[in-house]
């Protein structure tokens, strides 16, 4: 087993696949090897990988996504490593994918949030709603992807391995700049202790030697304590773990008495959705987020205010109709309440003219 996984990692690595797909396609291959008694995967095939992922769907009840997931570590298990096409899997008993909303934050909600995270969660819960970055996006951030003169932030190594550019917030200028002098002040005590390297994407590290401690390739939002490199075994400094601004804004939620499941990845919902409500255009947005197809981005039309939500339904109408109905009722009473007292006051001979004299005054 354990050889077979040391090829899945070189097959993973030589793609530049991410350390958590790296682990994730691993935790999927013990699984399958374990649901069929250890047996090595070269011994199974279609009919194996379609039991397990009904197993998935029906006995662990998992999510569409993994269901998904799981899928495609074992294609990737047969195809690349054991060079073996697992052909067609047959009637794979799939979980539902839920068509679900994002949790999006009203302007009132999004400030009483953001007020209740303070220090560097604040600068990075922040640059998340001006920004619309992912988390791992922003944890990610290097001091040389922020251009201070050109007023823009380069989001490096996106999803899919693409870059792209956000506007850097005047608001957030100088909070960056007090940011970053505190993490140049860390990274001169880390070379001074022996450390101050970097993780570097790729070979850079190797066609680079140096750069792993120059300073335009730190982490803007380091990580407290040192951690070892699994890929390299290298002690040095990571950046945060996104875990840490997760439970940052769960608590801030929570002090801001907002009644919604809010994550972080609502601060991104958020940025999308008032964007599209304040008028613009659908396909800047979806630039912005790094999207592939517009149709992702088009889920946001579904909760702005400008969506169903600006739709007057039938019991609006229905309870103008009834509004109008009170006043039209009142206006009567009142009209034959009048015709009545004016014929009892003439009924004794009290001139009209002369009550309403005494009426007035």
């Amino acid at each position: 087993m354990s050889a077979l996984l040391d090829q899945l990692r070189a097959q993973v690595r030589v793609r530049h696949y991410s350390i958590r797909t790296e682990k994730t396609y691993c935790d999927w291959v013990i699984r399958y090897c374990r649901y069929h008694k250890l047996r090595h995967p070269a011994e199974m095939g279609a009919p194996e990988i379609n039991a397990f992922l009904t197993h998935l769907a029906v006995e662990g009840d998992v999510a569409a996504s993994t269901q998904n997931q799981a899928l495609s570590a074992l294609v990737f298990l047969y195809k690349r490593v054991l060079e073996v096409d697992v052909g067609d899997l047959g009637k794979v008993i799939r979980a539902k994918r839920p068509k679900k909303l994002p949790v999006v934050l009203s302007l009132d909600e999004a400030a009483r949030l953001l007020a209740h995270l303070s220090g560097v969660h604040r600068i990075m819960g922040e640059l998340m709603y001006a920004t619309g970055m992912r988390i791992i996006e922003l944890v990610r951030l290097r001091v040389k992807d922020i251009d201070f003169e050109r007023h823009q932030i380069t989001i490096r190594d996106g999803k899919g391995e693409k870059d792209r550019t956000a506007p850097l917030p005047p608001e957030l200028v100088s909070d960056l700049r007090r940011q970053i002098a505190r993490v140049e002040i860390l990274h001169q005590k880390d070379l001074a202790a022996g450390y101050g390297t970097v993780h570097l994407p790729h070979a850079l590290a190797r066609k680079y030697p140096n750069a792993e401690r120059e300073w335009c390739w730190q982490y803007i939002f380091p990580s407290r304590v040192y951690s070892t490199d699994p890929r390299s075994g290298k002690v040095q400094r990571h950046h945060v773990y996104e875990s840490v601004m997760q439970k940052a804004v769960r608590d801030a939620t929570r002090a801001a008495g907002i009644p919604k499941m809010v994550h972080v990845h609502s601060l991104r919902h958020s940025f999308a959705t008032h964007l599209l409500e304040e008028g613009h255009d659908i396909r800047t947005v979806q630039e912005l987020l790094g999207h592939n197809d517009v149709r992702t981005t088009q889920i946001y039309t579904h909760v702005t205010q400008d969506g169903p939500q600006a739709i007057r339904t039938p019991l609006t109408r229905l309870r103008k109709a009834q509004r109008h109905q009170r006043a039209t009722d009142i206006i009567a009473m009142l009209t034959t309440g009048f015709a009545r007292l004016r014929a009892r006051i003439a009924t004794l001979g009290i001139p009209a003219q002369h009550c309403g004299e005494e009426a007035t005054a």
